[in-house]
């Protein structure tokens, strides 16, 4: 059982914070789960945040409780990075401990903690699951670098989500500094196996297909890290290529803050939660 650190009352159901230890990432672990009213069970929302971020900042700044109780989703939040004494780190905001990409490191200094995309698909589903009352039906989101850990796993994993969308993810790794620097740290200098983790170039090849009906991406266009960094144009032109749907939605004048998706995660939570219940 994972320890509740605190509880709050919200929208009628349940937020509570957890920590754990991980035997992936050989850490200490944190997420948030928010739990609607009623006895369920429930599909459950999977929330991946961006660079610097902990648990925290989507609990507190995204406004997601209201929908989600309002459809019955279960939101699950976690912490971006395993920390702690003896956990390697970058003194840079985009590399190390806040910075752990959902890909599993295989490089020194970074391998022997940095299993983020092993938590998530593996240990992080096990043990909410087996707490709380979940259905076993997921999606997945995520925000920056986390809209790249949300597209990334849902294309590798199929199998363990039926819906899945992001707001000004990272689009193409392989492509961008952010995860040129990243993936050479963390996965080392083969760009096959970087591939692996590009989200643009898994949709191009079919990772989708069959899959996902839709994958929903929502984008400001006042964006400061636009056009160097997230490149949305990329997943657009890879689904052309696939045949794959893909919504991709400019937001005029919105930035890459929280204000962002507070504005609207509402119609995130609600296009997971209608293929979630199909």
């Amino acid at each position: 059982m994972m320890e509740v650190v605190k509880t709050h009352a919200v929208h009628g159901g349940t937020l509570r914070y957890l920590k754990h230890d991980s035997q992936t990432t050989g850490t200490p672990m944190t997420l948030s789960v928010f739990v609607p009213a009623g006895t369920g069970p429930f599909p459950v929302l999977y929330w991946l945040s961006g660079l610097t971020c902990t648990e925290d900042n989507f609990t507190t700044k995204a406004g997601a409780y209201q929908a989600a109780a309002a459809h019955g989703v279960i939101i699950v939040a976690p912490d971006t990075s395993p920390r702690g004494e003896g956990v390697a780190d970058d003194e840079a905001y985009d590399l190390g401990q806040g910075a752990g990409f959902y890909v599993d490191a295989t490089q020194s200094p970074w391998a022997p903690h940095f299993k983020m995309e092993s938590y998530v698909t593996g240990e992080l589903i096990e043990k909410v699951e087996a707490q709380f009352p979940a259905n076993g039906v997921r999606g997945v989101s995520g925000h920056s670098m986390g809209g790249h850990g949300a597209l990334t796993l849902a294309l590798k994993y199929p199998h363990l989500f039926t819906s899945v969308s992001a707001f000004a993810p990272i689009s193409s790794p392989t492509r961008c500094p952010w995860g040129e620097k990243a993936f050479t740290a963390y996965l080392g200098d083969d760009r096959a196996e970087w591939a692996r983790h590009d989200a643009a170039l898994l949709i191009e090849a079919g990772a989708a297909k069959g899959h996902y009906d839709d994958i929903l991406v929502d984008q400001g266009d006042a964006d400061s890290f636009l056009e160097n960094q997230l490149k949305p144009e990329l997943l657009l032109a890879a689904a052309d290529k696939a045949g794959q749907k893909i919504t991709v939605r400019m937001q005029p004048a919105y930035d890459h803050s929280y204000f962002f998706m507070a504005s609207f995660m509402a119609d995130h939570v609600a296009f997971h939660a209608a293929r979630l219940k199909a």
